[in-house]
């Protein structure tokens, strides 16, 4: 178990005493990075109004960490400090208060974003952070979707510009144990480059567009009572 530094044995997967739990996105409007006001928690959002920030494909935020696309040099894989990637205004920051007791996160994590773009294609990536009790975060799982595959991977189907879609992000399996006083945070963007192709917002065909073809979005996403966006969190309640 990451951070714990201890192995455990499950006869399933996820483990039946796990249970998902959904933490749901709030803001006034400006979860802009880490210096913004987006928060984290399980109630559902009321009449809450969207954040919005800009994806040009041209300029990216690097990922840090994480899953690796091809060469350690380039691309480190691995846990990380997010600062670099959070103090930008083109990343969404949603962060809970600090946990009261140790906290497992033991199981599969997904998310459910909704969205619009001002393009017809585009992509959206949620990574999930540990915060801790010094303010450092460090990544643990990620996850990204292209809206063109929204509903299938077989059967790509472009975006009406504005308009509001879900999406449902799966971030995989995690293993985790969270301290006292640290914080879930979770990041949304709308690229994690290199260790994803860039989605150049055209809804061209992958891999036959130059950067020069390259769309820049708006993008809106929406945690109202309507549009509850959440991240579901596998906690698991230890008997030792």
């Amino acid at each position: 178990i990451l951070r714990e530094g201890k192995w455990r044995n499950f006869d399933d997967w996820p483990p039946i005493d796990s249970t998902p739990t959904e933490f749901y996105l709030h803001s006034g409007g400006r979860a802009n990075s880490l210096f913004g006001d987006g928060t984290l928690d399980q109630s559902h959002p009321e009449n809450e109004i969207p954040d919005v920030y800009t994806y040009d494909p041209a300029a990216p935020h690097p990922g840090v960490g994480g899953h690796s696309c091809c060469f350690e040099n380039v691309a480190p894989m691995g846990p990380a400090d997010q600062f670099s990637r959070e103090v930008n205004n083109g990343v969404l920051v949603y962060t809970s208060a600090p946990l009261s007791s140790p906290t497992w996160l033991i199981g599969d994590v997904s998310a459910t974003l909704y969205a619009a773009t001002t393009a017809v294609d585009t992509d959206f990536a949620v990574r999930l952070c540990v915060v801790d009790a010094s303010g450092a975060s460090t990544n643990l799982q990620e996850g990204i979707v292209r809206a063109r595959y929204r509903d299938s991977l077989s059967n790509p189907s472009l975006v009406e510009p504005n308009e509001i879609y879900r999406y449902e992000i799966t971030l995989g399996p995690i293993g985790a144990k969270l301290a006292p006083g640290e914080r879930i945070r979770i990041q949304i963007t709308s690229n994690d480059f290199p260790q994803w192709d860039r989605n150049l917002n055209t809804g061209g065909s992958p891999g036959s567009e130059g950067l020069a073809s390259a769309v820049v979005s708006t993008q809106a996403i929406y945690h109202d009572s309507e549009h509850p966006s959440s991240i579901t969190l596998p906690i698991w309640r230890a008997s030792d």
